[in-house]
């Protein structure tokens, strides 16, 4: 990512984020072996990157809406969903699957046609039913079944023109968000946890939600086999190194966030034999946050 900006890192961090950002910024600062103003890129650095990132959103999104690729996506979508007699026909539309998983945090299920349009089209209120069973490893499916509730209302919600216009500003910036990650790993998800964590006041919330089950456990140092574990051992691996109540404080929040960039960041450059400073900088990022 190019940018006009080139401060001092250190500039990048107001007063309203705590000392942690600051904390971060220099142990990054120092891994680049010392270098400031206009020599560590946002590519390079992902605390810069995000920065920029956060400043640019609102006409950035807006760039990637009016994309050729993103306004036939749309367009497609628009006229599938205003056109459609039945739920179940809807979703047999592959467009109108890929804008709709992809807008509400399910785009890694854009393969699985079937299993979508069987869960999107269970009832949420029944606890047998798909969504409520894909539930407890992605919550996602449940919030996405109630949301549009399919089962009961049919096409009654997804054709109102304010439902089309949510849906369709959300895959935009989705496409946005994964768009950074290919010069600055981990960026999307650090927007996304920027966004959504105060809406999460417990572990099991956490775990149930992929970007934020990735986001909390890298950044706590949490190994990926405790997937493997039952859910109680997941939620006490959390708990135990986090209060989740933090969360509604908007400053921890950027610095958590913050910090599982560091630790993403010095995790792939050590993994491709980067300089050997960079060895200690995850667990430098990991102990800023108590």
């Amino acid at each position: 990512m190019s940018s006009t900006l080139s401060p001092n890192i250190a500039t990048l961090f107001t007063s309203s984020v705590n000392t942690t950002s600051s904390s971060i910024a220099s142990i990054l600062e120092a891994s680049y072996g010392g270098a400031t103003s206009g020599t560590v890129t946002s590519s390079q650095n992902p605390i810069i990157a995000l920065r920029i990132a956060q400043q640019n959103e609102t006409k950035d999104i807006q760039a990637e809406a009016k994309s050729p690729q993103v306004q036939r996506d749309i367009a497609a979508f628009t006229k599938a969903v205003n056109s459609a007699k039945t739920a179940k026909q809807l979703l047999q539309n592959p467009t109108v699957l890929k804008v709709l998983l992809t807008a509400n945090g399910l785009g890694s299920q854009v393969g699985f046609p079937a299993l979508a349009q069987k869960a999107l089209l269970s009832n949420p209120s029944d606890p047998n039913g798909l969504a409520n069973q894909l539930s407890s490893t992605n919550s996602q499916w449940l919030s996405t079944a109630q949301i549009y509730q399919f089962a009961t209302k049919g096409l009654s919600i997804i054709q109102k023109p304010s439902s089309i216009s949510t849906l369709t500003n959300a895959y935009a910036e989705v496409l946005w968000r994964q768009s950074l990650d290919k010069q600055t790993p981990g960026l999307s998800n650090a927007l996304y946890f920027i966004q959504n964590a105060q809406k999460f006041t417990n572990a099991t919330q956490i775990l149930g939600d992929s970007v934020m089950r990735s986001v909390v456990t890298t950044a706590l140092g949490v190994p990926q086999q405790i997937a493997f574990q039952p859910l109680l051992a997941q939620e006490q691996a959390i708990t135990s190194r986090l209060d989740v109540s933090k969360f509604q404080n908007k400053q921890f929040v950027q610095s958590f966030a913050d910090r599982f960039l560091a630790v993403t960041q010095a995790s792939n450059m050590n993994a491709y034999g980067s300089s050997s400073s960079l060895v200690g900088l995850a667990a430098q990022a990991r102990s800023l946050i108590a």
